[in-house]
């Protein structure tokens, strides 16, 4: 039902069009947005989902990763993952997710993490992070803060604030 390839540069004004439409202009208030300025998504993990066919074909889903050192240990940030709202519910989401934390795991990316709702992520394997054992630049939810180890122990050292990678 949905083709997923990988972001190319032609596909940015549809993807920020559906961000836009996903989250309105407040997305760029969000903490994990303080993330993302003046750092650049892993190329390689970078995506975008169509559905329809011919003339009919447009894009209905995007997903970024983004490199972070996540208490000390380097791993990716999850985010944003963008679905037409129409469309959600369908699968679309979740097919993005499983593509890019499988080809993360091949890159050799060891620990992910994201702030999201928490019953919709478990269904890729993401978890809450323990209460104060990490902090973002800024205000979030701390049920909201979620984590997946790509491999097993990745997170027993993660312990202190997410910043983005030095460059």
């Amino acid at each position: 039902m949905f083709e997923i390839e990988a972001e190319r540069p032609e596909h940015r004004p549809a993807i920020e069009a559906l961000l836009d439409l996903s989250f309105g202009p407040g997305r760029y208030a969000k903490t994990a947005q303080r993330l993302r300025e003046g750092n650049h998504p892993v190329p390689e993990l970078c995506y975008v989902a169509f559905a329809g066919e011919g003339a009919e074909r447009r894009m209905v889903g995007s997903l970024s990763f983004w490199p972070v050192v996540i208490g000390g240990v380097p791993g990716l940030m999850l985010g944003p993952l963008a679905v037409d709202p129409v469309l959600r519910g369908k699968g679309c989401g979740i097919k993005l997710m499983e593509k890019g934390l499988a080809d993360a795991k091949k890159l050799g990316h060891r620990l992910v993490i994201l702030v999201g709702d928490a019953p919709y992520y478990a269904k890729v394997g993401f978890g809450p992070v323990p209460s104060g054992r990490l902090t973002m630049p800024g205000p979030v939810d701390p049920a909201r803060l979620l984590y997946r180890e790509l491999d097993i122990g990745a997170f027993t050292r993660a312990k202190g604030p997410i910043a983005k990678p030095d460059r």
